[in-house]
């Protein structure tokens, strides 16, 4: 049992990276990308720390809840359409309980202020400082999990989040008069046998839809890179139905509740609010996740290979792809993409990403964009080719970083040091000019 166990898990987390699309068939592949895709989600969400995660959004969206419902009950009041907002809120929330009371509570005070004239000044500047703040977090988070290092600009930011949140009550709306038409139309419908059936599930499903377009969105809206809506939509449906679970099970469990409230009293709408948005943060950014790794699936493969190639290998592939770049730039022919090198060498797509930023750094290439449709990156020799040799490349390697250290290389290790560099001296004259292009 244990020798079984041993080979599962050494095939799980080895062995099936290791396993090519021209080596299996294309069923087998397929169940084996989505092994992968749930190992690397289950492991990033380990790695990432994403329930941390989702307890800081979880206090910046207390922050900022009642701010966000006025802006967007102050529009839905502009438009008309308060009383339908209010009824989509309370679904949101849970049902009728003292958690969406309260916050109904908050939100008209916050609204009444407003109309005051004490809003004015320092009230709408902290309003739009808990907006912005709010979303930035949660795109610091995706960015995280993505991966990603440049967030939005804050022009990008200002315009983004509050085209989002005018948009936001105009969907909401649609979506409470699409469940109200449905309804209505079911209810015309009683007499057909065949028709009833069919739309009483399509109403029950309204609520599913829903959710999993607005979490299929997020996915795709708040990380700054570019997100496949396949993977996201995946993802979305998936979260989507464990969100609506969860608000089943939130509000069946009245039982619970009520014992809450003989605790608390009124106060229970509190932690009762904050179990709430600590789950739903949780489940969203697991799916967030999801989407990541099924996107990303591809980078995770020969992982452990790659951390640990050897240095002889590393220079190889360091001169591998720099022949091919040359070779292309000489050609005439459209720049390589990272996936094109990938492909074409039969070179693990995160190696080929990792050796392609260490030729950034030691200005052998650089990045170009040569199509302003598709905005695929592509490399280009930073050197003429007519120079750029072996020798040269190799020299590049060894001395990129620093050298700046205490160790006295002048006249305790002179030796040592002279050694080395005499090898390397060697090294590269055996090496010759060979020219990357000519390889």
């Amino acid at each position: 049992m244990n020798e079984k166990i041993k080979f599962l898990w050494k095939f799980l987390t080895y062995d099936i990276w290791r396993i090519t699309e021209s080596e299996v068939t294309r069923t087998k592949f397929s169940l084996y990308n989505i092994i992968k895709t749930l190992y690397v989600c289950v492991n990033q969400f380990g790695k990432d720390r994403v329930a941390n995660k989702a307890s800081a959004l979880t206090y910046s969206t207390l922050l900022a809840i009642v701010p966000i419902l006025a802006i967007l009950f102050a529009i839905a009041r502009g438009f008309g359409f308060a009383n339908l907002m209010e009824s989509q809120v309370r679904h949101g929330f849970g049902g009728v309980s003292n958690t969406t009371e309260v916050l109904l509570q908050f939100v008209d005070s916050y609204l009444s202020q407003t109309k005051s004239g004490v809003f004015i000044g320092v009230g709408l500047v902290l309003l739009l400082w808990t907006v912005v703040n709010l979303t930035s977090n949660i795109e610091r988070t995706f960015n995280l999990i993505w991966q990603v290092k440049k967030p939005r600009s804050m022009y990008r930011k200002i315009t983004d989040y509050f085209s989002m949140f005018l948009l936001l009550p105009i969907l909401i709306v649609i979506s409470g008069g699409l469940t109200i038409f449905m309804s209505t139309a079911l209810k015309e419908m009683d007499n057909f046998v065949v028709l009833a059936p069919i739309l009483k599930f399509l109403v029950r499903l309204i609520p599913f839809v829903l959710t999993w377009f607005m979490f299929t969105g997020l996915y795709i809206f708040m990380p700054n890179t570019k997100v496949k809506f396949r993977h996201a939509l995946i993802a979305g449906i998936l979260a989507g139905t464990a969100h609506q679970a969860f608000q089943f099970l939130y509000i069946g469990s009245q039982l619970w509740v009520s014992r809450y409230n003989t605790i608390y009293g009124s106060f229970a709408a509190i932690p009762m609010f904050l179990l709430w948005l600590q789950i739903s943060w949780t489940i969203c950014l697991f799916g967030a996740e999801l989407t990541y790794a099924g996107q990303n699936v591809q980078n995770f493969s020969f992982d452990k290979d790659t951390r640990n190639i050897s240095r002889r290998y590393g220079d190889f592939i360091s001169i591998l792809i720099m022949s091919l770049i040359a070779k292309r730039f000489v050609s005439n022919k459209k720049p390589y993409t990272a996936e094109e090198i990938s492909e074409e060498s039969h070179i693990p797509i995160r190696l080929t990403n990792q050796t392609l930023y260490q030729l950034q750094e030691i200005n052998m290439i650089h990045e170009v964009v040569t199509d302003n449709k598709s905005e695929d990156i592509t490399y280009q020799p930073s050197i003429d080719v007519n120079q750029l040799s072996v020798a040269l490349l190799l020299d590049k390697i060894d001395t990129y970083g620093s050298e700046d250290f205490k160790v006295d290389k002048e006249e305790a290790f002179l030796n040592q040091w002279g050694t080395l560099l005499d090898s390397r001296e060697q090294y590269y004259k055996d090496a010759g000019q060979k020219l990357l292009k000519d390889l």
